[in-house]
Protein backbone atom coordinates (compact mmCIF):
# COMPACT_ATOMS: atom_id res chain seq x y z
CA UNK A 1 0.00 0.00 0.00
CA UNK A 2 1.62 3.36 -0.88
CA UNK A 3 2.26 5.99 1.39
CA UNK A 4 1.07 9.25 0.34
CA UNK A 5 1.22 11.13 3.23
CA UNK A 6 0.88 15.13 2.84
CA UNK A 7 -0.42 14.66 -1.58
CA UNK A 8 -3.45 16.24 -2.28
CA UNK A 9 -6.03 15.25 -4.45
CA UNK A 10 -9.05 17.35 -5.82
CA UNK A 11 -11.94 15.30 -6.64
CA UNK A 12 -14.08 17.51 -9.18
CA UNK A 13 -18.15 16.56 -9.10
CA UNK A 14 -21.37 17.67 -9.48
CA UNK A 15 -25.12 16.36 -9.18
CA UNK A 16 -24.93 13.03 -11.15
CA UNK A 17 -22.14 11.18 -9.36
CA UNK A 18 -21.78 7.94 -8.43
CA UNK A 19 -22.22 7.75 -4.52
CA UNK A 20 -19.72 4.33 -4.36
CA UNK A 21 -16.93 6.44 -6.63
CA UNK A 22 -16.90 9.46 -4.49
CA UNK A 23 -16.65 7.26 -1.06
CA UNK A 24 -13.82 4.85 -2.58
CA UNK A 25 -11.54 8.03 -3.01
CA UNK A 26 -12.57 9.74 0.32
CA UNK A 27 -11.69 6.45 2.16
CA UNK A 28 -8.56 4.86 -0.06
CA UNK A 29 -6.85 7.89 -0.58
CA UNK A 30 -7.22 8.42 3.06
CA UNK A 31 -5.74 5.06 3.86
CA UNK A 32 -2.80 5.85 2.36
CA UNK A 33 -2.51 9.15 3.62
CA UNK A 34 -3.73 11.60 1.54
CA UNK A 35 -6.15 14.43 1.69
CA UNK A 36 -9.06 14.43 -0.08
CA UNK A 37 -10.69 17.81 -1.32
CA UNK A 38 -14.32 17.50 -3.01
CA UNK A 39 -14.42 20.97 -5.40
CA UNK A 40 -17.18 22.57 -7.44
CA UNK A 41 -18.52 25.67 -8.60
CA UNK A 42 -20.63 27.33 -5.92
CA UNK A 43 -21.98 29.82 -8.01
CA UNK A 44 -21.04 32.18 -4.93
CA UNK A 45 -21.98 30.54 -1.88
CA UNK A 46 -20.91 29.01 0.87
CA UNK A 47 -22.14 25.48 -0.24
CA UNK A 48 -23.60 23.76 -2.79
CA UNK A 49 -25.32 20.33 -1.98
CA UNK A 50 -25.39 18.29 -5.27
CA UNK A 51 -27.97 15.24 -5.98
CA UNK A 52 -27.38 11.96 -6.77
CA UNK A 53 -30.04 9.31 -8.44
CA UNK A 54 -27.44 7.25 -10.15
CA UNK A 55 -28.61 3.28 -9.58
CA UNK A 56 -31.59 4.21 -6.55
CA UNK A 57 -34.28 2.56 -8.15
CA UNK A 58 -36.57 2.30 -4.94
CA UNK A 59 -33.97 3.69 -2.74
CA UNK A 60 -33.48 7.03 -1.24
CA UNK A 61 -31.71 10.22 -3.49
CA UNK A 62 -27.90 10.53 -2.18
CA UNK A 63 -26.79 13.74 -1.42
CA UNK A 64 -22.72 15.56 -1.62
CA UNK A 65 -22.50 18.48 0.32
CA UNK A 66 -19.45 20.89 -1.46
CA UNK A 67 -17.87 23.63 0.40
CA UNK A 68 -14.91 24.47 -2.03
CA UNK A 69 -15.24 26.16 -4.76
CA UNK A 70 -12.42 26.59 -7.85
CA UNK A 71 -11.77 30.11 -7.15
CA UNK A 72 -11.12 29.04 -3.70
CA UNK A 73 -7.96 27.21 -4.28
CA UNK A 74 -4.89 26.75 -7.36
CA UNK A 75 -4.38 23.67 -9.33
CA UNK A 76 -1.03 23.73 -7.89
CA UNK A 77 -2.29 22.92 -4.57
CA UNK A 78 -2.71 20.02 -5.91
CA UNK A 79 -0.70 16.56 -6.59
CA UNK A 80 -3.61 15.07 -8.56
CA UNK A 81 -6.80 16.14 -9.80
CA UNK A 82 -9.27 13.45 -10.62
CA UNK A 83 -12.59 14.41 -12.97
CA UNK A 84 -15.71 11.98 -11.36
CA UNK A 85 -17.34 9.29 -13.18
CA UNK A 86 -20.94 10.09 -14.60
CA UNK A 87 -22.44 13.44 -15.73
CA UNK A 88 -20.62 15.68 -13.52
CA UNK A 89 -18.46 16.54 -16.43
CA UNK A 90 -21.25 17.45 -18.21
CA UNK A 91 -22.61 19.25 -16.01
CA UNK A 92 -19.32 21.71 -14.69
CA UNK A 93 -19.11 22.54 -18.55
CA UNK A 94 -22.01 25.19 -18.44
CA UNK A 95 -21.46 28.52 -19.31
CA UNK A 96 -23.57 31.49 -19.31
CA UNK A 97 -21.69 33.53 -22.90
CA UNK A 98 -21.86 37.34 -22.66
CA UNK A 99 -24.26 39.24 -24.32
CA UNK A 100 -22.89 39.39 -27.98
CA UNK A 101 -20.72 36.94 -28.20
CA UNK A 102 -19.33 35.65 -31.01
CA UNK A 103 -16.31 33.37 -30.10
CA UNK A 104 -17.59 29.91 -29.31
CA UNK A 105 -14.49 28.14 -29.04
CA UNK A 106 -13.05 30.34 -26.03
CA UNK A 107 -16.56 30.45 -24.50
CA UNK A 108 -16.58 26.55 -24.19
CA UNK A 109 -13.36 27.12 -22.70
CA UNK A 110 -14.36 29.46 -19.90
CA UNK A 111 -16.07 27.41 -17.07
CA UNK A 112 -14.17 27.15 -13.97
CA UNK A 113 -13.80 23.63 -14.43
CA UNK A 114 -12.54 23.28 -17.70
CA UNK A 115 -10.07 25.78 -17.11
CA UNK A 116 -8.67 23.97 -13.55
CA UNK A 117 -8.39 20.33 -15.64
CA UNK A 118 -6.89 21.98 -18.80
CA UNK A 119 -4.35 23.96 -16.39
CA UNK A 120 -3.70 20.78 -14.81
CA UNK A 121 -3.08 18.81 -18.10
CA UNK A 122 -0.91 21.84 -18.46
CA UNK A 123 1.48 20.83 -15.24
CA UNK A 124 3.43 17.10 -15.92
CA UNK A 125 3.85 17.28 -11.98
CA UNK A 126 0.11 16.81 -11.18
CA UNK A 127 -1.36 13.38 -11.89
CA UNK A 128 -4.34 13.66 -13.88
CA UNK A 129 -7.47 10.74 -13.39
CA UNK A 130 -10.85 11.00 -15.40
CA UNK A 131 -13.00 8.03 -14.98
CA UNK A 132 -15.92 6.54 -17.59
CA UNK A 133 -17.60 9.88 -18.60
CA UNK A 134 -14.78 12.12 -17.12
CA UNK A 135 -12.66 13.48 -20.16
CA UNK A 136 -15.48 15.37 -21.24
CA UNK A 137 -13.98 18.18 -18.91
CA UNK A 138 -11.41 18.05 -21.57
CA UNK A 139 -13.58 17.88 -25.21
CA UNK A 140 -13.60 21.99 -25.05
CA UNK A 141 -9.55 21.91 -25.31
CA UNK A 142 -8.75 19.23 -27.63
CA UNK A 143 -5.01 20.06 -28.28
CA UNK A 144 -4.58 18.26 -24.53
CA UNK A 145 -5.99 14.92 -25.68
CA UNK A 146 -4.52 15.13 -28.50
CA UNK A 147 -2.15 11.90 -29.10
CA UNK A 148 -3.05 10.82 -25.80
CA UNK A 149 -3.54 6.87 -24.89
CA UNK A 150 -6.97 6.84 -23.50
CA UNK A 151 -9.78 5.12 -22.01
CA UNK A 152 -13.60 5.98 -21.23
CA UNK A 153 -17.09 5.11 -21.41
CA UNK A 154 -18.03 4.55 -24.99
CA UNK A 155 -20.88 6.91 -24.96
CA UNK A 156 -17.76 9.82 -25.16
CA UNK A 157 -15.67 7.68 -27.42
CA UNK A 158 -17.07 9.97 -30.18
CA UNK A 159 -15.86 12.66 -28.71
CA UNK A 160 -12.30 11.56 -27.56
CA UNK A 161 -11.65 10.11 -30.93
CA UNK A 162 -12.38 13.39 -32.84
CA UNK A 163 -10.36 15.06 -29.97
CA UNK A 164 -7.46 13.45 -31.64
CA UNK A 165 -6.36 10.74 -28.45
CA UNK A 166 -5.94 7.30 -29.11
CA UNK A 167 -8.59 5.13 -27.70
CA UNK A 168 -7.07 1.53 -25.72
CA UNK A 169 -10.39 -0.37 -24.47
CA UNK A 170 -8.41 -1.49 -21.13
CA UNK A 171 -10.49 -0.70 -18.15
CA UNK A 172 -7.41 1.61 -16.71
CA UNK A 173 -4.60 3.39 -19.00
CA UNK A 174 -1.95 4.94 -17.64
CA UNK A 175 -0.46 7.39 -20.06
CA UNK A 176 2.55 8.83 -17.93
CA UNK A 177 0.83 12.09 -16.03
CA UNK A 178 -2.70 10.92 -17.18
CA UNK A 179 -4.90 8.05 -15.33
CA UNK A 180 -8.08 6.84 -17.60
CA UNK A 181 -10.87 4.02 -16.73
CA UNK A 182 -13.71 3.28 -18.53
CA UNK A 183 -16.46 3.05 -16.12
CA UNK A 184 -16.94 4.01 -12.43
CA UNK A 185 -17.22 -0.10 -11.72
CA UNK A 186 -13.44 -0.04 -11.85
CA UNK A 187 -13.02 2.21 -9.36
CA UNK A 188 -10.48 0.89 -7.35
CA UNK A 189 -8.08 -0.66 -9.76
CA UNK A 190 -8.36 2.71 -11.08
CA UNK A 191 -7.56 4.36 -7.81
CA UNK A 192 -4.20 2.17 -7.54
CA UNK A 193 -2.76 3.48 -10.94
CA UNK A 194 -3.08 7.09 -9.54
CA UNK A 195 -1.43 5.97 -6.70
CA UNK A 196 1.06 4.12 -8.41
CA UNK A 197 1.58 7.35 -10.22
CA UNK A 198 1.81 9.55 -7.18
CA UNK A 199 4.40 7.41 -5.69
CA UNK A 200 6.43 5.90 -8.28
CA UNK A 201 9.04 2.90 -6.94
Amino acid sequence: MSNLEGKRVAVLVESEYIPEEIAAYQRVFAERGATVDLVSRLWGNPEVTFVSDVDRVDKPLETLTVSIDFDSVKVDDYDAVIMGANYPSVRLRYFEPPEGATDWAEEVRSPPAVKFFAQAMRTPSIVKGALCHGLWILTPCPELLKGRRVSCHRVVLADILNAGAVYDPAPVVVDGDLVTGDSGSHVLPFIDAVCEQLSPA
